[in-house]
């Protein structure tokens, strides 16, 4: 494999930690070829100043394909970006609760559409926004149908989220649902007494959904949400690393966030008394939606396992049946209004999961292989699981605004190869 030139902040770490593909790996998507794609990539991201620092790690047909970090975790401290580097993970936390949420359905304990009022009375008489009157007050109508446990694995829900919805913006503002004192049962309760923004079913709409599946898990197990995840899904993978509150032995790993100026192109590290406010103190809210850390081996071991059809290393975590159900699309075509889904490719959406329904028609569209299913997170991490191919992918960054510079789509270009249209990458 080709040499490359090395930022100095890197050196070490790669000459420490940088693996060759696999033999069985070089045979298929990873090839040599692709794994000097990706170094090239990741250390042109950090030398030209749009990243501080950054790591991949691929597994296909069960091995390792691919490891590379370069940069800084902390530029302040120069603390250079490490295989055990500690990131801020934000909606890569949806799929885990997701998981947790079905090992439950697995049980017996509910059905996908089952009315969320059968286990949570605190959503009965759901109201649905349509709109203010004159003086601005809120103008409400029945819900035509309850929300169901479907609604809020697939973001059909329609609680509100946005800032810029006359009145009812006002209103979430005031309940503050989310506000990090609450409970999980106090921020149902609250949301609950706020009028929906759309029919439950009628589109889809990214938001507090899978917040609200940690309630449910919490309300049907009788158990704390943050305690089941790790007994049910966790521990079991022995992701030790993933953790709503990072101890003071382990903040030396925990990488810093960084802001990018699009405008300038100027990098700046955030204060980790902001930046890192979830994950340094026990707050009452264990959001089912974002607020884990995660090392990437960490992650990369809940991608195995779901690649694994719910098994990874003999311990089964969900059924193939189950994995399968997340993994399929379940937004119907009646649901035409999809927010920025489509941005995303050509997908749906399953179980907490963007679900690839279709290949990319032009070369602007984000590779990917039909059948894949993926998320991604705030601070621009990225992770795919790619069944036609035994892959999975798991960037890591922590870099705002969300993928600014395109690295998820480069990324993906990098792995797979650049675009052509008679050359998809599930040809293998």
């Amino acid at each position: 494999m080709k040499k490359l030139l090395i930022p100095i902040v890197g050196l070490s770490l790669l000459a420490a930690c940088r693996q060759n593909p696999a033999p069985e790996a070089q045979a298929g998507i990873v090839s040599p070829a692709a794994a000097t794609r990706i170094d090239s990539l990741l250390q042109d991201f950090v030398n030209t100043g749009q990243v501080a620092g950054i790591s991949a790690l691929v597994f296909e047909k069960g091995q390792e394909a691919y490891f590379g970090a370069y940069g800084w975790s902390d530029r302040d401290k120069a603390v250079p970006m490490a295989r055990n580097t500690l990131v801020q993970i934000y909606s890569m936390t949806k799929p885990l609760t997701g998981t947790a949420l079905m090992s439950l359905y697995e049980t017996g304990a509910f059905n996908l559409d089952d009315p969320l009022t059968q286990y949570a009375p605190e959503f009965e008489n759901m109201q649905v926004y349509t709109g203010v009157d004159a003086q601005g007050n809120m103008l409400l109508e029945p819900v035509k149908r309850p929300i169901s446990i479907r609604d809020i694995t697939r973001h059909t829900a329609g609680f509100p989220n946005r800032p810029d919805i006359p009145g009812l913006s006002e209103a979430l503002a005031a309940a503050d649902p989310l506000n990090r004192e609450n409970t999980l049962e106090q921020m149902a309760a609250k949301f609950g007494a706020l009028p929906l923004w759309f029919q439950p079913g009628s589109q889809w709409e990214y938001g507090p959904s899978v917040d609200v599946q940690a309630f449910m898990v919490e309300r049907i197990s009788g158990q704390p949400y943050r305690e089941y995840l790790r007994e049910h899904v966790l521990d079991p993978l022995g992701m030790s690393d993933t953790r709503y509150f990072v101890p003071e032995e382990d903040r030396g790993r925990f990488s810093a966030m960084y802001r990018l100026d699009t405008e300038t192109g100027s990098l700046t590290q955030l204060p980790d008394s902001t930046a890192k406010i979830e994950q340094f103190h026990h707050w009452p809210l264990a959001r089912g939606g974002w607020g884990l850390t995660a090392s990437i081996d960490n992650y990369m071991r809940f991608a195995r396992m779901m690649l694994g059809k719910g098994t990874l290393d003999g311990v089964q975590v969900l059924k193939p049946e189950t994995v399968a159900l997340m993994a399929t699309n379940h937004l119907p075509d009646s649901v035409t209004e999809r927010s920025w889904l489509p941005g995303k490719g050509r997908v749906g959406f399953g179980i907490d999961f963007a679900v690839r329904v279709a290949p990319a028609e032009t070369a602007e569209e984000n590779n990917g292989v039909v059948g894949e299913f993926f998320w991604d997170g705030a601070a621009s991490t990225l992770f795919w699981i790619d069944p036609h191919n035994d892959l999975a992918a798991v960037l890591f960054v922590q870099l705002f605004p969300y993928d600014p510079i395109k690295l998820h789509k480069k990324f993906r270009d990098a792995v797979y190869g650049p675009y052509t249209k008679t050359a998809q990458p599930n040809r293998h």
